[in-house]
């Protein structure tokens, strides 16, 4: 068997062994001795196979104390993402419409849900991340920071922690992009009102308005993208 495919044979065995063991996050693995006649694989393959594993968040090496299972984020397909979209941006492609439009259909589709769910304690949060906002603006730029944690806010409701690592992880890389190509000219007071107008929709329980209003923040975005 190819060295190739034999380190792919253990990453998938490594994957097994964390699914029937029930490991988590932080939980220890086997020493790479104990995983190679675990595998009855070879020292290299098992080595190549931990490596990319790390590579993925799926393991952690912490050099002197062992192999724990990783964080399982999602850090690498924000990355892939963001290189994908910045190579075919620069070959004229309308990626970055793409991105966006992606962000669009799934917050546009969720917002609504929320309406519905979304507790007063959460609107507080969110009222108070559009007066740090409009602070910001003052200064001239709503910091990003504040804008994923408003975006982040918006679906704690749900409980669903898959989704909003999901919906995080295409914020992060829009983000990524548009900061490679010094895409900075937004009006940051019209970015506050678009984002107090998706507020004032969710404290009036009203999905359709909501939706609406998320609508038009990405219109905002889509005139601001740059050209190829």
């Amino acid at each position: 068997m190819a060295r190739g495919n034999l380190s792919e044979t253990a990453q998938a065995r490594i994957r097994q062994l964390i699914l029937d063991r029930k490991l988590g996050p932080g939980d220890p693995l086997p020493t790479e001795s104990e995983l190679c006649e675990l595998l009855d694989m070879s020292r290299n393959s098992v080595r190549e196979a931990l490596k990319a594993l790390q590579a993925v968040r799926v393991i952690e090496i912490r050099h002197g104390f062992g192999t724990y299972v990783g964080s399982l984020s999602l850090d690498p397909l924000v990355d892939g993402i963001a290189f994908r979209a910045a190579v075919r941006h620069r070959r004229g492609e309308p990626s970055l419409y793409e991105l966006m439009e992606l962000r669009e259909a799934l917050e546009s589709g969720v917002i609504a849900t929320v309406a519905a769910t979304v507790p007063a304690d959460d609107l507080d949060v969110l009222d108070g991340l559009v007066r740090r906002m409009e602070r910001e603006a003052d200064e001239g730029a709503v910091d990003a920071a504040t804008d994923r944690a408003f975006h982040l806010a918006l679906y704690r409701s749900l409980g669903n922690h898959l989704l909003s690592e999901v919906l995080d992880a295409f914020w992060a890389a829009m983000r990524q992009v548009r900061d490679d190509l010094a895409d900075d000219h937004q009006d940051p007071h019209r970015t506050c009102a678009q984002h107090a107008e998706i507020v004032a929709a969710l404290r009036a329980g009203d999905g359709a308005r909501a939706a609406e209003a998320m609508r038009r923040h990405f219109d905002g975005i889509r005139k601001r993208l740059p050209a190829a």
